[in-house]
């Protein structure tokens, strides 16, 4: 699987930075407190159903979008840990 690059990240690069906001603008915006964002955007926390659907609010696109984002970056990191030859018995 290719390495695909973590929600906070395109939030950083995609949305912060041509818009000119800063963490503290935008934790502002969506209701959280600035550590909060600050832990998406560095790529430390996830985006949740709860945050995917403030960012889908504020930035006009859709909950699906920063979850399906998540998704295959979570399944990404732990296809990169997962060894189904050691971890897993067929059962067909």
């Amino acid at each position: 699987m290719k390495s695909v690059l973590h929600p906070g990240r395109i939030l950083r690069e995609d949305y912060l930075k041509p818009l000119k906001l800063t963490t503290i603008e935008l934790a502002k915006s969506l209701g959280v407190t600035r550590q909060t964002i600050a832990s998406v955007l560095n790529e430390r926390a996830g985006v949740s159903p709860i945050m995917a659907l403030r960012l889908a609010h504020a930035f006009d696109t859709t909950p699906l979008f920063w979850l399906d984002m998540q998704i295959r970056y979570d399944l990404n990191v732990a296809s990169l840990k997962f060894d189904p030859q050691k971890e897993v018995k067929k059962l067909v």
